[in-house]
């Protein structure tokens, strides 16, 4: 690689960067669903939204990290454009492309810590903890206890008297 391209590559890097540290997401929710051994799911996604006006920026993700896909919500209010997610769900993905990555490129905001404490739910995910009660209430513990948003289909207290 020439030295213009790797100049290229940290410009675009750290744009990445910035980006993700204003517009992105890194998420965990936790869904009731019966088809798993315990009847919950644990959901990790890697989330950048924008309005139709910004679609190119999400497909410059995608093409950079070389995973992903691109959903429209289409909106039906007063709003005048729809929005699109750039979202990475698949697990090997995360482990592989979105985390080094971030990894490698601090980021900057209270998104950091966000960051962290997403790597440390794939990581006991990677171990297997999800597939037990025990490391469900565990993943529970660690994002409530970071105040990291965690959507569940069900309400707090449904999921805590589920684990006990």
């Amino acid at each position: 690689m020439g030295a213009d391209n790797q100049q290229e590559r940290l410009k675009t890097e750290g744009w990445i960067t910035g980006f993700v540290d204003g517009e992105g997401c890194f998420s965990v929710s936790i869904f009731k669903n019966s088809s798993m051994s315990i009847g919950w799911q644990v959901f990790p996604e890697f989330v950048v939204t924008q309005g139709e006006r910004s679609l190119e920026t999400l497909r410059t993700l995608q093409e950079f990290f070389g995973c992903g896909r691109i959903y429209v919500n289409r909106r039906y209010d007063n709003h005048t454009e729809n929005l699109y997610r750039y979202c990475v769900r698949s697990l090997e993905e995360l482990r592989t492309k979105i985390v080094p990555f971030f990894q490698q490129n601090r980021l900057r905001t209270a998104k950091a810590k966000e960051f962290e404490t997403f790597v440390q739910v794939l990581n006991l995910m990677e171990d297997g903890k999800h597939l037990t009660i025990e490391g469900l209430a565990e993943i529970k513990r660690i994002i409530h206890a970071m105040n990291f948003r965690s959507r569940s289909s069900e309400s707090s207290e449904t999921v805590r008297r589920a684990l006990r």
